[in-house]
């Protein structure tokens, strides 16, 4: 990587909270561990982010904005509505396989704890996820791929959660083929009946 291209600082500490809030959660991650990782100090951190918290709403907005836009080239590239969902599953595959879980699911399970920008951060992260599944529902419904009993937001919301809890199931055991089939599982389950 040339100077040219290296990103800038800031765009490295959000990187390196994110990836370590993804795999230790966000009170596991402090600015300590991502001084180290970066080689700055600290005081560089806090010129950037002064609070933990301003930290944690810089990675819910990269994650969420990376993941809006894994959306997108799905809804560009996949016609299909059970198309979708399966690639939407591809996205928690990629997570694990990278060995983290979903940054928004990680830090829901600490929500006690964080501010309440932060968790209204995450409560927007799953809002978003929600409209866009239900949105593959209904495409499914129409093209004739997807079923399922109930309004789609409510299946939208079932999805949503079986999607979370198999990655946290699999991660507890290490276990990627495991999701994968609890993933497979999960499409055809809203898939009309042959």
């Amino acid at each position: 990587m040339t100077v040219a291209t290296m990103p800038d600082t800031r765009t490295r500490i959000v990187a390196s909270a994110q990836r370590l809030v993804q795999m230790r959660g966000f009170n596991g991650m402090s600015y300590a561990d991502i001084a180290a990782e970066l080689g700055i100090t600290k005081a560089a951190l806090h010129y950037h982010f002064p609070t933990k918290t301003d930290l944690g709403l810089a990675a819910v907005d990269r994650y969420a904005g990376d993941f809006a836009a894994a959306l997108r080239v799905i809804d560009e590239s996949t016609p299909r509505g059970k198309d979708r969902l399966s690639a939407y599953a591809s996205l928690y595959v990629d997570a694990l396989e990278g060995e983290r879980l979903c940054l928004c699911a990680m830090l829901a399970a600490e929500q006690r704890t964080l501010t309440p920008a932060v968790r209204r951060a995450v409560e927007g992260f799953f809002a978003a996820n929600v409209r866009w599944l239900a949105d593959v529902v209904r495409l499914g419904r129409r093209d004739g791929s997807l079923g399922g009993v109930g309004p789609p937001d409510a299946v939208a919301h079932m999805l949503l959660g079986a999607f979370e809890g198999a990655m946290l199931v699999a991660w507890s055991r290490g276990d990627l083929p495991g999701f994968r089939r609890t993933a497979r599982q999960l499409v055809e389950s809203v898939a009309p009946a042959r």
